[in-house]
């Protein structure tokens, strides 16, 4: 079967007119750090490994918002977050002016910038980045549509009100490559026996000493044999840690599943309707090429002229073949605009749930920390009744672990507080971005039907001034009644 694309005629290519491109009228919000660019993606290979890596230019502050001084606007809440990022001290590493910084970058960066994020800044929801692709990362639509969504990514980041302090987002953006390699190879803490990477052992109100390393393998086969009871039903969660907002955090975990749930729903039947659309696209072709043939054999020499049945007909052919070319171009528009973003936010919402997944996880930590403080501190008490020699280390061994206790209850209260203010900021936002789709979405409709129905209306004046006594089809009817007559 034929497609918009497969036939087009000489005549046709002069006649019909340009289909109108739909652009957003409503600005987007990442639009505000437009400072911050990703382009020029160059193909590499290193031995059988193909990779893409892209340039990324920033001009002038990261957060337009704001100077770009880290001092002046550190989180007192997380005077530690950025403990194992190393920095360059030159505010220009890559050899530019400090208000123009450019640096390549692969994909591979952008998702460490991402796991990062998440360990300094627990509980903010981080922006979503562009899906992986096992086949056809090369493909130059595949990347030119990565490219955007990366830089999509980088303004989000830039106009984050938790995240746009980040080291390790100045790190990812004004480090020189060689920096940025030795700060990606940093061990990550969590793995160290470490609380994470915003608090350390040291950050407890007790100056006990660094717990050797066991200390972290232990504390995480008591941390995943919790999860793993609390997943199989044999853990009462009423034996986590409770906070007076545990209720709260409960009611939006509803929230953010009804919502997905909803925005799913919204997400099948549009995509549906473009798909729809492609199809009305493509039948309009091939309805348009149909009349445009029967015209054809209708007049015979006489298709071409505006008073008669044949040239109506072509009329109607053209008309239809050029709304085939709108239609396929709104059904491109409604992909962009209206699918796409909706893709966008289903995304986000997935983001939403790793930062409440966060808070469990801090949760689960502060009690398995508070449970081995109190088995440590029953320990103390029974060598002492005992007089024992092992006393002292128990004591140092309570001492570290009401440090680790004392860190985890800190996070643990900073990534709540930090998790509440993202969901305000994300349900304010949602609002906006719903209202701006929709009334996209809207005036997308409204510009198509308009443009539908003036193609339309061009064709009716000429099946008006269609003049029937002289449309026969092509057929010399003088010659045919003489032959009738002329039966006996």
């Amino acid at each position: 079967m034929s497609t918009v694309s497969d036939l087009t005629t000489p005549q046709q290519q002069l006649t019909q007119p340009a289909p109108p491109q739909y652009r957003p009228s409503n600005p987007n919000p990442e639009d505000a750090a437009s400072h911050i660019t990703v382009s020029d993606p160059v193909q590499h290979t290193e031995g059988m490994n193909k990779y893409t890596s892209y340039r990324v230019d920033v001009r002038g502050s990261i957060d337009p918002r704001t100077p770009d001084d880290m001092s002046a606007h550190q989180d007192p809440m997380n005077a530690n977050q950025n403990r194992g990022v190393i920095t360059s001290p030159d505010p220009s590493p890559y050899h530019q002016s400090s208000d123009h910084t450019a640096v390549m970058r692969r994909y591979s960066d952008f998702v460490w910038l991402s796991n990062q994020l998440t360990k300094e800044r627990g509980g903010a929801i981080i922006p979503p980045l562009p899906e992986k692709q096992a086949v056809a990362r090369l493909n130059p639509i595949f990347v030119e549509d990565r490219r955007q969504h990366l830089e999509k990514f980088l303004r989000r980041l830039a106009l984050h009100p938790e995240l746009h302090t980040a080291q390790c987002l100045h790190t990812f953006l004004r480090a020189d490559d060689g920096t940025f390699q030795v700060s990606k190879q940093v061990p990550d803490p969590m793995k160290s026996g470490y609380l994470s990477s915003d608090q350390s052992y040291a950050g407890g109100a007790s100056m006990a000493p660094s717990p050797p390393a066991t200390k972290g393998i232990k504390q995480w086969f008591a941390e995943t044999k919790t999860n793993v009871s609390i997943n199989m039903g044999l853990f009462n969660p009423e034996n986590l840690v409770q906070s007076p907002d545990d209720e709260l955090f409960a009611e939006i975990e509803r929230y953010v599943l009804g919502l997905e749930d909803q925005m799913k729903a919204v997400l099948g039947q549009a995509t549906i309707l473009v798909r729809k659309g492609k199809e009305i696209a493509n039948g309009m072709f091939e309805f348009g090429l149909a009349f445009t043939l029967l015209g054809q054999s209708e007049g015979g020499d006489n298709a071409s002229s505006d008073d008669t049945l044949a040239g109506a007909l072509a009329r109607m052919g053209s008309a239809s073949d050029t709304l085939s070319l709108v239609s396929s171009e709104h059904a491109n528009a409604e992909e962009k605009q209206f699918e796409a973003p909706l893709k966008d936010y289903i995304r986000t919402i997935s983001c939403v749930k790793a930062a409440l997944k966060i808070r469990t996880d801090r949760r689960l930590t502060y009690t398995t920390r508070l449970a081995d403080l109190n088995a440590k501190q029953s320990n103390l008490e029974r060598l002492r009744m005992l007089n024992s020699e092992k006393s002292y280390m128990a004591g140092l061994s309570v001492q570290a672990a009401q440090g680790a206790t004392d860190a985890a209850r800190e996070e643990f209260a900073t990534v709540s507080q930090r998790l509440l203010r993202e969901m305000d900021r994300f349900k304010r936002e949602k609002a906006e971005d719903m209202r701006r789709t929709v009334l996209e979405y809207i005036e997308l409709q409204v510009g198509y039907n308009q443009r539908m129905e003036e193609i339309w209306a061009g064709v009716i004046p000429a099946l008006e001034g269609v003049d029937l006594s002289t449309n026969q089809g092509g057929v010399n009817v003088a010659g045919v009644n003489n032959f009738e007559n002329a039966v006996p």
